[in-house]
């Protein structure tokens, strides 16, 4: 058995992005400009069979891959290394930590190494330069380690949320299944990995998703 979850966060400040170390004074024209913000999405995967973790063990890695690409049709994926055909190109180019950018058309100076992650960071402490790529309108997406493998971590201004939905959404099956989950309601580690303690009976903020659930 598959389960594939979907975490979201939505509404996310742009302006909490940077130094909180900056503290300019704010004008009145300041407070009343829009806040821009932004979504986050956390892909993983759970195969119970096997006690195993990690989005590329599941047997329909490939096809969510294919169902992404189709999310980021008429984009390309760009690379410490270039332009990528595909999303399964670019993870294969790509280490944990590395940033893979999904535009229409490559930045004039990809931000490759400001935007790297390495083993004793997280995207948490470079938020700012994250900032800087999402308000250019690209996407930023990081291999994230998992325990037998690694799960994809989504950054972007738009809230894409009903795209990926229904990508994955016609996965379902009888060795599939899909839950989506609000990321500011599912915090411990034993929530996270709730499919091996109550797969039946998921924590408040996880829904699994079946053929008859719409948006």
């Amino acid at each position: 058995m598959d389960i594939f979850k979907l975490f979201f966060e939505h509404d996310l400040r742009l302006d909490q992005t940077v130094d909180r170390d900056d503290k300019g004074s704010s004008t009145l024209e300041e407070f009343m400009k829009p806040v821009p913000t932004f979504s986050k999405f956390y892909l993983t995967g759970t195969r119970l069979d096997t006690e195993q973790f990690g989005l590329q063990i599941l047997r329909n890695y490939d096809h969510i891959l294919d169902a992404l690409d189709d999310t980021f049709e008429d984009q390309g994926y760009y690379t410490a290394s270039g332009l990528k055909q595909d999303l399964r190109s670019a993870l294969r180019q790509s280490d944990i930590g590395d940033p893979i950018l999904i535009g229409e058309e490559p930045l004039s100076d990809y931000p490759y190494p400001s935007l790297a992650v390495d083993s004793g960071s997280n995207v948490g402490h470079i938020k700012d330069k994250i900032r800087t790529v999402l308000e250019k309108d690209f996407f930023v997406l990081y291999k994230e380690p998992s325990p037998d493998g690694f799960d994809l971590h989504l950054f972007s201004r738009k809230n894409i949320y009903d795209r990926l939905f229904y990508a994955i959404k016609p996965l379902l099956g009888d060795h599939f299944r899909f839950f989506s989950i609000n990321g500011k309601r599912v915090r411990s580690e034993r929530q996270f990995y709730f499919e091996t303690y109550t797969l039946e009976r998921p924590p408040h903020g996880a829904e699994e998703v079946f053929p008859e659930t719409v948006l």
